[in-house]
């Protein structure tokens, strides 16, 4: 139990470094903190530790198909609609999108047994 709050507290504390750099003005410093993969960052070093690195690789690899498949056009959708129909609409239309692709890609990837 302790460890998912260290799990939970880590990646608080990178969200809310992003979020108050960007409120302090600190652009550079925000968009570089939101660039590290966070997620990934803590997880990988958690699951380094209790499965080890070829579980990590595995995971990566199904990650960064994942990424393409999903997140680019997650992101692409945004960078698209938020000029044109606002932002909180244009990140749930890329949520959409984002959740529609990854569930699509994760029943093929199963199925193929891709990444195990």
């Amino acid at each position: 139990m302790l460890n998912f709050l260290i799990y939970f507290i880590t990646g608080g504390l990178f969200t809310t470094l992003i979020v108050a750099f960007e409120q302090s003005g600190q652009r550079t410093l925000s968009g570089l903190a939101t660039l590290i993969p966070v997620f990934t960052l803590v997880a990988y070093f958690f699951i380094g530790q209790s499965k080890g690195g070829v579980a990590v690789g595995q995971h990566a690899k199904w990650v960064l198909v994942g990424t393409l498949v999903s997140w680019v056009p997650y992101m692409l959708t945004i960078a698209f609609l938020a000029p044109r129909i606002g932002s909180q609409k244009a990140i749930i239309v890329g949520l959409v999108v984002f959740f529609v692709l990854s569930l699509v890609y994760i029943l093929i990837a199963n199925r193929l047994g891709l990444f195990q």
